[in-house]
Formats: C-alpha cells, sequence, structure tokens
C-alpha cells in the first residue's frame, strides 16, 4: 500500500487529512479480530453511541476504559456490555481537586472495584507537576507520593492491577520540559516507577509504550529488570511517529522477544462536547471534532492509523496531523502536517498476541476470578 504525500491542508479536518472514508476502509484490513483495547477514555453517553460504531467496524470485542464513575453504569449499558473500566481519580472535580487527587481517589477505587474495575491508573505525566504547583504541593503528584502509595495498596488489597502513565514524548522534552530544574530529565522520570514495580509485585501496565518509544533499546531493559511490566501501545499519534522510524525486522524482534507483554491500546478520548459546534473557549480536547460525522471520523481515525501501522505495508503520510513536528521544528512543519506512516506488516502470531492474547491472559483473568 502506498500514499501520495500530497493533500490539501487547508479543507480536510485534522482526523482525516487524506479525505479516507474510514467505515469503508474498516473491512480491508487482514486481521480477522477480535481486538481488545486496553486504553481509552469513553465519556458522553452521546458520543459513546459513535464510538461504539467505530469499535464495531474496526473488531474492537472489549474496550478498556477511563470512564467517569457517574457515567460508568449508563455508559457500560450503552456498550452492550463490552466495556471494562479503569478507576481513575475525579479529574473533574471542580470543588475539591487536591481531595480528589489523594484521600477520594481511594474512595473512587473501591467504587469502581464494586463495578467489577481490577486496574487503578496512576497518571505521572511530568505536566502534571504544573497542576501541583497550582495544588500548593509540587510532589503531589510524584507516583511515589505518600497518598499515591496508600492508593496502590488499597488497590493492591483488592486484587487489581496498576497501569501508569510515566514519561512524555522526546518532542516535549524538547519544549515544554526544557527546564530540567523543574521536570526533571526523561531518565529521571523512571526512577520511582523502578522502585514501586519492585515494591508491588502484581501486574503493572505502562501506557504509551512504557512512554519511551523513541528507544527501545532502553525500553527492552525496563522489562528485562522487572518481569511483572508490561506495556500499552497506547497514544496513536506519538506511536504511529516513532514505531514509522523503526525498521519492520526491529519491531518485529522487539515484539517477539516479549510477545504476551505487549497489549494493544488506542487512547481513543470520546465527549459529548465533540457533537457540538466550536466554541473558542473549550477545552483544547474539544477542538477535536464538532459534529457526529467529525467524531466519528476522529475515533476512526485512530483504529485506521494504528491498525495499519501494525498489518500493512503502506508508507505514506499519517492521516492524523501531529502538532509536535511543529512544536519541535516550526520553521519546516504546521500543526496540520503529518509523519510518515510506515506499517510493519506483522506476523499473524504476533498481531494474534498483541490484539488479543496478552490483554486476554493478563486483564480477562482477573474478571474470570472476580
Amino acid at each position: 500500500m502506498t500514499q501520495s504525500n500530497k493533500t490539501n491542508r487547508q479543507s480536510v479536518h485534522p482526523a482525516n487529512r487524506l479525505g479516507l472514508n474510514y467505515e469503508a476502509q474498516a473491512g480491508k484490513f487482514p486481521y480477522p479480530g477480535p481486538i481488545i483495547d486496553v486504553h481509552t477514555h469513553i465519556n458522553g453517553l452521546k458520543a459513546v453511541e459513535i464510538y461504539r460504531r467505530a469499535a464495531d467496524a474496526y473488531g474492537i470485542s472489549m474496550t478498556y476504559s477511563m470512564t467517569k464513575l457517574e457515567e460508568a453504569e449508563a455508559i457500560h449499558q450503552a456498550m452492550q456490555g463490552r466495556i471494562r473500566f479503569i478507576a481513575v481519580p475525579d479529574y473533574w472535580n471542580q470543588d475539591n481537586v487536591k481531595e480528589a487527587m489523594t484521600t477520594g481517589f481511594i474512595k473512587r477505587i473501591e467504587a469502581y472495584h464494586a463495578l467489577g474495575s481490577r486496574i487503578a491508573k496512576f497518571w505521572a505525566a511530568p505536566r502534571a507537576i504544573d497542576y501541583a504547583i497550582e495544588m500548593g504541593d509540587p510532589q503531589l503528584m510524584r507516583l511515589d507520593a505518600p497518598h499515591r502509595l496508600d492508593a496502590m495498596e488499597a488497590a493492591q488489597a483488592l486484587g487489581m492491577i496498576i497501569m501508569a502513565h510515566v514519561g512524555d514524548p522526546d518532542t516535549w522534552f524538547a519544549s515544554k520540559y526544557k527546564d530540567a530544574s523543574v521536570y526533571g530529565t526523561k531518565l529521571q522520570q523512571y526512577e520511582p516507577l523502578e522502585t514501586l514495580l519492585d515494591r508491588f509485585t502484581q501486574p503493572w501496565l505502562v501506557a504509551h509504550l512504557g512512554g519511551w518509544p523513541e528507544d527501545l533499546e532502553w525500553l527492552s531493559g525496563l522489562l528485562d529488570r522487572h518481569d511483572n511490566l508490561h506495556l500499552d501501545t497506547s497514544a496513536c499519534k506519538w506511536i504511529v511517529r516513532e514505531v514509522s522510524k523503526y525498521s519492520r525486522e526491529t519491531i518485529i524482534a522487539f515484539l517477539q522477544r516479549y510477545q504476551g507483554r505487549i497489549l494493544f491500546g488506542s487512547d481513543i478520548v470520546t465527549d459529548d462536547e465533540h457533537l457540538n459546534p466550536p466554541d473558542p473557549e473549550q477545552r483544547e480536547i474539544y477542538h477535536r471534532a464538532n459534529s457526529e460525522a467529525e467524531a466519528f471520523d476522529l475515533y476512526t481515525s485512530r483504529y485506521w492509523s494504528l491498525r495499519t501501522l501494525w498489518e500493512t505495508d503502506y508508507e505514506g503520510e499519517s492521516p492524523i496531523a501531529d502538532p509536535d513536528l511543529a512544536m519541535v521544528n516550526p520553521q519546516q512543519y504546521t500543526e496540520n502536517d503529518a509523519p510518515l506512516l510506515c506499517g510493519k506488516s506483522l506476523p499473524h502470531d504476533i498481531l494474534k498476541s498483541l490484539y488479543h492474547d496478552a490483554a486476554e491472559t493478563l486483564l480477562e483473568s482477573l474478571h474470570d476470578h472476580a
């Protein structure tokens, strides 16, 4: 498969720069399914209906989601049971954010567990430091902060595994996180993670290829040091940009070496605001779509791009605009440009493990014994 690098960047939506019919494209992939997506953020009682269409089209048999606790039961019903929930703090609490991030999280872990959740998520991206400073404690969002250790212990006592976000793209450390006196170096992000992997011996699932898809050699060392560590492949733009740079042989060797420990994820975010006309005061996340058609393209674009990356020999521009290119090289790129997407055409056994079997073994077994 090949794709022309030329596209009319002024007239297309950033989730569909190539003008693809994502629904029609869904049936053209070689892998027959089913696929388990272990990393999404499904919210919005209207948006979930559009996501379900996207999931059905792209063979997603089960979705793991960081859904608002208050919407979980309704979304479970809308997804016809094909969704499991990942416990997260009440990020949407505007009244007492600090309490929501600390003692309130343990209460929500228990509530999510009662709804069937068996994963607790701990977000420790470098930009969390900015939120911590706003809350008056620069150490508040550290992965190993005392209140987070309490929450991990609560999750462990309930038989839950831990998901974590550690690290961010190299492009962000070259721009947003230049001040290492505030954010630390990228390597320093992993110091608390390595300690906690030894302390909490249940399985861990670290998002976005461990937060360092730019360096598979370093990731290999991390995986070798901690046999309870698993990685997901979520964060579509980031994964497409960085995995495409490797040779097919390198990617296959990595996935073969850690087969069963690498799980498919998309990081799709849904929200009812995606269905509304644009509002300049809305948060950036909502500018990604402003109608039902754009929301469908937004959600399916992630599945099209990731399945194209893993299953095909496509070589061409990604259909999704990637502002990180302009972030580090504004002279060469605009926010509407995209990197090359170079498909790896993975062998069937690796695809089956990545898409389904690794998640089935690690996660579905938790529910078998619930």
